[in-house]
């Protein structure tokens, strides 16, 4: 074999082991008492192929503050502040139920292609068992007039735009069900 065709590693899967060793103690908390912004929270189920709760996976977030600035040094918009009391990225194990929760705040709008503004969103990162790499998504929220100019949520079909919008399950909470496979699977976007 040449030089130019060194062998590769094979893509394996991620699990079961990351569910103990990748989370850490309030992973899903994204905000301190001094966060700015309005506080939600966020919650749902990961369902399989058959319809089962998937009991061991893990859910990341990230996401911008509730100005529409990511901590992050890519970031270097001077004209919208970072929060110092929010960090942006959350990670969280799903329980026995397949239940995820996040506690964070309701982000801003973000740049998008072509100098647009993008939707309030949160990237979703889903890693778990029999996934060989990670599926990533996005939340919208279900009472955003923005929606319907997002750059991106304009790329899914109609059909299936439904399945990246979340529900109010009241003033500051949202669920957000992640379906892995299937006739209602989630709109997982190739990054």
């Amino acid at each position: 074999m040449g030089a130019d065709r060194l062998p590769q590693t094979p893509w394996q899967t991620v699990g079961p082991f990351f569910h103990y060793a990748l989370p850490w103690t309030d992973g899903g908390v994204l905000t301190t008492p001094e966060t700015q912004g309005e506080r939600i929270t966020l919650t749902g189920r990961i369902f399989d192929a058959d319809g089962a709760v998937v009991p061991d996976a893990m859910v990341e977030i990230w996401q911008a503050n509730a100005a529409g600035r990511y901590r992050h040094p890519d970031d270097r918009r001077a004209d919208l502040a970072v929060d110092p009391a929010f960090i942006g990225f959350g990670r969280a194990p799903t329980n026995a139920e397949g239940v995820y929760r996040f506690e964070t705040v309701r982000p801003g709008r973000v740049p998008g292609p072509g100098n647009s503004l993008q939707a309030p969103h949160i990237a979703i990162s889903l890693l778990g068992r029999g996934l060989l790499k990670r599926l990533a998504t996005r939340l919208y929220f279900p009472d955003a007039a923005e929606n319907e100019d997002d750059p991106i949520l304009a790329l899914v079909p109609e059909t299936r735009r439904q399945t990246l919008i979340a529900t109010r399950i009241d003033d500051h909470a949202y669920n957000f069900d992640i379906i892995i496979q299937g006739a209602h699977e989630t709109v997982f976007f190739d990054v």
